[in-house]
Order: C-alpha cells, then structure tokens, then sequence
C-alpha cells in the first residue's frame, strides 16, 4: 500500500502542472545558493540536491503518514512524525552532509535558512501531497461515478427490453378465454403462439443481442395473434433483403412499434396493410414499417415510440435513429441502426 503511494506521489510531481511551481521556486533557491555564496563551488550542487530531497520526500512522507488526508485523531502523534521527518531531511542535507563533505558555509546551509527550508518542507509537503491525494480521490468517484452510470443504464435498457403493452396481453387472454367456449381449435393456435411469444420475450430481455431473423419472428408472431381476433383486421407483408437475417439487433426493439401500429392504425379503425421492410444502406441498416392512419406525433403518456427512443439511445450510445412521419394516410416509422452492432458495454 505505502509502496504504490510512494510510485504514484513521485509520477504525480512530475505532472506539469506541479513541476512547474515546484521549478518556479526552486530554482531562485538554488540561484540564490550560487550567488551568495561564492566561496563555495559546490554550493550549486548542493542547493539542488537540498531542493530535489525535500520536494521528493515531503509529500511521500505527508501521503505516507495521512493517507486519508490531515487527521489529528491520534492525537497529533503523525503530525509530530511528519515534522520529525522534515527536520531530518533538513539537517541531514543542510548540516550533516556539508561536513561529511568538508564543505564550507552556505546561504542555504545558514540556520536561519534551514529554518526557512524547514517551513517549506512542511507547507510544500502539505500541499502537494493533499493536491496529489484529492486527485486521485476526484479520479476513482469519477471512475465509480462513470461505472454507476453505466450500471444503472443496464438497468434502464434491461427493464425497456421488458416492455410489452399489457392490454395486448389481457386482450388476447379475454380473447382466449372467449374462444375456449365457441372454437376450441382457434383458442388452442392462439395460445401455442401467445405462448411462443413470451418465450421470445423472456429470452429476449436476458439477450444482449439476437439474430434479425429472430426479432421478425416475434413480430409476426404479434400480427397473427390479431389476426386471429379478426383475420380481416390488416393484411401484413414483409420485405426483408436477403443476407440480413443473421444481422445482430437489440431484442425486441421493433415490438413496441409494431405494437403501435395495430393499435393506432386497424384497430383504431384505419383499415389498410401493414408493411415492414428490412434494407442495408451504406454503413447501416434500416426498418421501415408502415400501417393506415395518419399519424399526430407521441401522445402525451405514450410509451411506446419513447421506449424505443430511449433504447436505442442506450444501445447505440446515440448512433441510431428512429423517424415518425405520415403521407397519403399512412404512418411511417423508420429505424435506422449502424451495421456495426450495438457497442458491447451497453448491451448486457
């Protein structure tokens, strides 16, 4: 633990922004040291060697010590360390080495200026280590902050995929029950497929992506079960082109819109066909799909168009698109998704 403190607080001072203070004041020490004593020829040497141990060693030890930040709970006993291990470092480069070396007096080896040096020790090892420690502080929450963000839009796309109109659902059951009584062989092919569509759903929404081909399925497995209510309600068609099938797409992310466009185009009573085509253009691909009725934009509480919105938002990071326009009586919803696939840390 100390050890990868020490690594990083010694990385973290040759950033730019603090090697350059840190040179600012320095470097007059060191100058000063030359001018002032010329007596002394390895006064400059020693003045740098002075400046390099404190400025490496006073944060280290201040990060060492307070590795949660300034905390005199323990009765001030590792402010009395720090302060231990600053006048060490400055007598034993300001007194100490000076005579092991034979070397004459100096500006920076003056007692008044190892006081100075003493001071600096303890305030620049303050600072820098506190700068060092609140960024990496501000750099793992923005790093949990950015993973949180992340889970939490996997939970956001997880319960989107979920989606499925429940009056469909109570409908086609109240259908069901009503045919249990007057065709048993039509409410038998009703839950065979409203069975098989659950399925579908449920393997769905555990699917970070499945094959195109699969995602038609369920629509179309959507449509029988209406035209089973009311076999003259619509008249479906298809075109998809050929090589697309195995295409990975997000799972279920057109039921919403086929949802939609029984519920505000045949069943609001705007009879007509409902065509979906599924076309490679450039570097992406694009649904149409396209049912009787003009349309007037999201009703206020709607969920199915801004639940795809918001899927394809959170798949595609922003790269898809999802169009809503009307013509000649007919609504038209576009899908346009990158045929890249959806990126990978937003899917599961």
């Amino acid at each position: 633990m100390q050890d990868s403190i020490v690594r990083a607080t010694l990385r973290a001072l040759l950033v730019p922004r603090r090697l350059l203070p840190i040179l600012l004041v320095s470097v007059p020490l060191v100058a000063a040291q030359v001018r002032f004593s010329p007596e002394e020829p390895m006064a400059g040497p020693l003045g740098l060697l002075l400046c390099v141990i404190c400025v490496s060693v006073a944060p280290v030890s201040y990060r060492v010590l307070f590795p949660e930040g300034l905390d005199l709970s323990h009765g001030g006993i590792r402010l009395l360390l720090y302060a231990t291990v600053g006048l060490g470092v400055v007598l034993s480069a300001g007194v100490v080495l000076p005579k092991l070396l034979l070397l004459g007096p100096t500006f920076l080896t003056d007692r008044y200026s190892l006081a100075v040096s003493m001071g600096l020790f303890l305030v620049g090892g303050w600072g820098l280590g506190r700068d060092i420690g609140f960024e990496e502080t501000l750099a793992h929450e923005r790093a949990r902050a950015e993973r949180l963000a992340l889970e939490a839009e996997q939970a956001q796309l997880l319960a989107l995929r979920s989606h499925l109109d429940p009056h469909f659902l109570f409908n086609t059951l109240n259908a069901i029950a009503e045919w249990c009584q007057t065709d048993g062989a039509v409410a038998e092919a009703a839950v065979l497929r409203l069975s098989a569509m659950l399925r579908s759903v449920l393997a769905g929404v555990r699917a970070a992506t499945w094959p195109l081909a699969q995602e038609l399925e369920l629509v179309r497995t959507l449509f029988e079960l209406h035209l089973l209510r009311d076999p003259d309600l619509f008249q479906f068609t298809q075109e998809v082109e050929p090589g697309l099938e195995s295409f990975p797409v997000p799972p279920l992310v057109l039921l919403p819109l086929a949802e939609n466009a029984v519920k505000h185009g045949p069943a609001a009573g705007h009879r007509g066909p409902i065509h979906l085509t599924v076309r490679a253009h450039g570097d992406t691909l694009v649904f149409t799909l396209e049912n009787p009725g003009a349309s007037r934009g999201p009703r206020e509480g709607s969920s199915g168009l801004p639940t795809v919105e918001r899927r394809l938002a959170l798949a595609y990071a922003g790269g898809a698109r999802l169009t809503l326009s009307s013509e000649n009586a007919r609504t038209r919803v576009t899908v346009t998704l990158p045929r890249t696939g959806p990126p990978t840390g937003l899917t599961t």
